[in-house]
């Protein structure tokens, strides 16, 4: 079964996790990945841990499927080898700070004259414009700077990062989307583009509550634990022995959620009548709702709940997502070889398209210059 990349060439020169990213997705669904490392220490993330046998679990999980040139990019040669492959790529990838391919002679401007079609794709912190293009950047900087930061933790408390490095991820899934625009548009146009995709611009992008709250109200979101801001109840809760997420997202769900745990009265309360009325009173609602389920078990109320159509979950540790029936039926995480590692666990592929095949690359992640002669 095919892939719908597979016909897909990208000279990729990104490094650590957001460019990395995104072109995983693309290798995910087929695309030849060519990733140009510095001779002799590879990419940043190699010396990420944890080690396995010497090797980076970190640098393995996102570059598996992947080949590998070492080129010395300050080197007349290796820009004359870099140009060649140009003419045959139709992608190329990179998260260098803005300006720093220009000044190898690899920009999108010189670049375009060798190869017409090819898409130059750029991930940043900040993008190619504006008064911080030029800042370096990493995850936790554009979190903070991004607003995610203020309306993530415990109400009153320090501000705490997202336990994934979500501004690397969401700027590497919005660059293999850009891509993946650009080379539809060169179907129609037969005319390459430059993809801009910047950190900061990710993380804006997925503020959606906050954002829309602040533009209406005027009022500036702040972190409210496990808790929605919008809805109730919608959050963590207590129970017997240890915590159960009920998200109950409208008043049909609310209703029904009465009525099995018991306690038709709460829907006779004024104060809880409608969502609006919850949210307004969510401390005392919490107070309720804890009262309920505390009395059982989470894998109690995951079963009970569940069954009868009130969404509701544990709050897994990642040992149990390994477990997790669901993830095994979806694939969602496979094992591959890795040499002088053995077999290790990946992520799979969250995309499944009908009639094609999903499995991620099984190929290992590549040692520094491994296909540089093949290449």
């Amino acid at each position: 079964m095919r892939k719908p990349l597979e016909h897909i060439k990208v000279l990729d020169f990104t490094r650590v996790l957001a460019g990395p990213y995104c072109t995983m997705i693309l290798a995910n669904m087929g695309a030849e990945i060519i990733k140009v490392e510095r001779p002799g220490t590879g990419d940043d993330s190699r010396d990420f841990g944890p080690f396995i046998n010497g090797q980076s679990a970190y640098f393995i999980s996102i570059n598996r499927g992947k080949k590998s040139i070492a080129l010395d990019l300050k080197s007349p040669k290796a820009i004359e080898i870099i140009k060649e492959l140009v003419k045959k790529v139709d992608v190329v990838t990179e998260n260098f700070r803005p300006g720093t391919m220009e000044k190898l002679g690899l920009g999108y401007e010189e670049l375009k004259k060798i190869n017409p079609r090819l898409i130059f794709a750029t991930m940043s912190g900040f993008g190619q414009s504006g008064p911080y293009s030029r800042r370096p950047a990493y995850d936790m900087i554009v979190q903070g700077m991004g607003g995610i930061m203020s309306i993530t933790g415990e109400e009153g408390g320090a501000p705490v990062r997202v336990g994934t490095s979500i501004g690397d991820i969401i700027a590497g899934m919005y660059g293999a989307i850009g891509v993946l625009a650009a080379l539809a548009d060169r179907e129609i146009t037969g005319q390459g583009r430059m993809v801009d995709v910047a950190m900061l611009d990710g993380q804006i992008s997925i503020l959606e509550n906050a954002i829309s709250r602040y533009a209406f109200t005027g009022e500036i979101p702040k972190p409210l634990g496990a808790r929605h801001p919008s809805i109730a109840p919608f959050e963590a809760y207590k129970t017997k022995d240890s915590y159960v997420i009920i998200a109950c997202g409208n008043d049909k769900l609310w209703e029904n959620f009465c009525k099995l745990v018991g306690r038709e009265d709460l829907l006779n309360m004024d104060i809880f009548k409608t969502n609006p009325d919850r949210v307004k009173n969510v401390d005392k609602l919490k107070v309720y709702m804890e009262e309920i389920l505390s009395q059982k078990t989470t894998a109690e109320w995951d079963e009970y709940l569940n069954k009868n159509g009130v969404p509701c979950s544990p709050i897994n540790t990642i040992d149990k997502l390994f477990e997790d029936p669901q993830v095994k039926a979806r694939n969602m995480l496979i094992e591959v070889e890795q040499p002088g590692v053995g077999k290790i666990k990946v992520a799979g592929n969250p995309i499944k398209i009908s009639g094609l095949e999903e499995e991620v690359p099984k190929d290992p992640a590549p040692q520094i210059g491994e296909h540089g002669e093949m290449i």
